[in-house]
């Protein structure tokens, strides 16, 4: 069922997005080489508790981090461990807070050190294809709209996205009705309407579309091992467009 939020629910979904916000620009200072992932994860959680907050991820399905670290050709949902990241990795953050039972959901991904010109073509790409989705994101569309318009990006500038993994509502749970793919056609799914808070996420590989998941039941990797990359923004839709609640 898709949740319509009132004004004192938007507020809420605000001040957990600015949380996360905070998270990812405290990550822009401290991912380099010689960091571990788990120190990643330990950072990021400090500052979502230091906000009086709790890590939407932690435990959610089992999953055992308070956020995901998704390395090179991991797409998504990978667990932070011992990894030391090195120059010229590349490495996507996915963090959610969640604020007096309200929830911010956003994923950046960074280029750790030296970022070869393949990385620098595939985090452009993604992040411009996220800007793409969003600028369908007003009341009267469709999610497809959305969808289409991400698929049409990536695709145009040489590259794909898994059919696996999709964008969602959010609110007081992480994972909402609709779902958002990233792949689609125009006009078609759920109509948008003011008050809706989705979160459209684009998953960007420099290779094939398929995936698939190791024996830990967690980390998504390419199938051909080509580089992943990962964007996304919590937003609530407004009068005549959106408001982006993950960021400061």
């Amino acid at each position: 069922m898709i949740t319509i939020k009132d004004s004192r629910e938007i507020e809420l979904m605000k001040h957990a997005g600015h949380i996360v916000g905070l998270v990812h620009q405290k990550m822009a200072e401290v991912i380099r080489p010689g960091v571990t992932t788990k120190e990643i994860n330990d950072i990021c959680e400090k500052v979502i508790r230091d906000q009086g907050a709790t890590p939407s991820f932690l435990n959610l399905y089992g999953f055992p981090g308070a956020v995901c670290t998704s390395v090179n050709d991991v797409v998504v949902h990978g667990i932070p461990s011992d990894y030391v990241l090195k120059d010229g990795d590349i490495i996507s953050v996915d963090v959610g807070a969640c604020w007096k039972g309200y929830h911010g959901d956003s994923a950046w991904t960074y280029a750790v050190g030296h970022a070869s010109d393949d990385v620098k073509h595939l985090m452009k790409v993604t992040e411009e294809s996220l800007y793409a989705g969003l600028a369908q994101v007003k009341p009267g569309n469709r999610v497809g709209d959305i969808s289409h318009a991400v698929q049409e990006y990536l695709e145009s500038h040489g590259c794909s996205t898994p059919r696996d993994y999709t964008g969602h509502g959010i609110g007081t749970e992480v994972h909402e009705d609709p779902n958002v793919p990233n792949w689609g056609k125009a006009g078609r799914g759920p109509r948008l309407r003011k008050g809706m808070c989705i979160a459209v996420e684009p998953m960007c590989h420099l290779g094939g579309e398929e995936v698939y998941t190791e024996d830990d039941g967690w980390t998504v990797r390419t199938a051909d091992h080509s580089l992943a990359a990962h964007f996304e923004h919590t937003v609530v839709i407004t009068d005549n467009g959106y408001e982006i609640t993950t960021k400061v």
